[in-house]
């Protein structure tokens, strides 16, 4: 080819290419990766907009040493089926490639996409090249910790949705798959493209996040009369106390009874009608009647 046709060439497509959409403006030999959910591979390249400047890409692309300009190109050749022989554990997001490495970083904070359990999702998947194969989607099984790095044995042995030569319009394949109903919080939607027309498989990883489950109000426990709960004292039957015997009724004299029942004494100012009973008093009696009949005796 002329030297001359080359520039033209080279000269269109720049001038063409800020026109494309930006899954377009790829090189040729790109193929393909998905946009909904969106991968990581799409989400942190220079084409990801706002994810691309989160802490889960910043982190991808320091541990990968440069951008990841190469979203769609993340494929091995010669796997034919042999995944788990050939991608070793805690490498599935890169496919065990070196330009990819960042992608595997164990992480809770990667760009995600909300779903709803149990619901229809239309996966778009970005391609430039149009190819015949199989996509397989596996679902990180329940439980999932995204906290260390994904492995084949957190994947279901079969894939939850199979689609075989879906139709590229608009630059994407659009896939229609129902997604399993038992899942809650974060989890990895792994995606297998095996190319029939080529020897390519294509490998992503899309950060999903489904609502948290509800827990249920505990209600509170009946317990039978004697039963006791581990750790729980048995309660002990009330101690009656014996009741006091009331006192006599003669304990009982009201101060007021019981002045008025004693002699009153003379320096109380007790008058010749009122009675006197102390010893004392009678002495008196005696002593004046003894006294008045010395006097008589006397006067005869």
């Amino acid at each position: 080819m002329p030297r001359t046709t080359t520039r033209r060439a080279a000269l269109a497509a720049v001038l063409v290419s800020p026109l494309l959409p930006w899954w377009a403006a790829v090189p040729a030999w790109a193929h393909g990766a998905p946009t909904d959910p969106v991968s990581r591979a799409v989400a942190c390249s220079p084409e990801g907009g706002a994810a691309a400047g989160s802490a889960a890409c910043r982190a991808a692309v320091a541990a990968n040493g440069g951008p990841l300009a190469a979203w769609d190109n993340l494929r091995l050749a010669g796997v034919n089926g042999r995944d788990r022989q050939v991608v070793p554990d805690g490498r599935l997001c890169s496919g065990n490639l070196p330009g990819y490495r960042g992608l595997d970083l164990a992480r809770a904070d990667w760009p995600s996409t909300r779903v709803t359990p149990g619901a229809t999702l239309t996966m778009r998947y970005a391609s430039t090249i149009p190819h015949t194969g199989t996509f397989r989607m596996y679902l990180t099984k329940p439980g999932y910790d995204p906290a260390g790095p994904l492995s084949w044995s957190d994947l279901p042995g079969e894939p939850f949705a199979r689609v075989t030569d879906p139709e590229l319009t608009d630059g994407a394949y659009r896939m229609k798959v129902t997604l399993p109903s038992d899942r809650a919080g974060r989890h990895v939607l792994y995606t297998v493209w095996q190319n029939s027309s080529t020897p390519d498989t294509y490998y992503s990883c899309s950060d999903v996040v489904f609502p948290e489950k509800e827990k249920p109000e505990e209600e509170p426990e009946e317990k039978t009369p004697g039963e006791k709960k581990p750790g729980e004292t048995p309660e002990q039957p009330p101690v009656e106390k014996p009741e006091k015997p009331e006192k006599p009724v003669e304990d009982k004299v009201v101060p007021e009874a019981r002045q008025a029942a004693e002699p009153r004494r003379a320096e109380d100012g007790a008058g010749p009608g009122t009675p006197v009973l102390a010893g004392g008093a009678a002495a008196v009696l005696v002593l004046t009647g003894g006294a008045a009949l010395v006097v008589r005796l006397r006067r005869r």
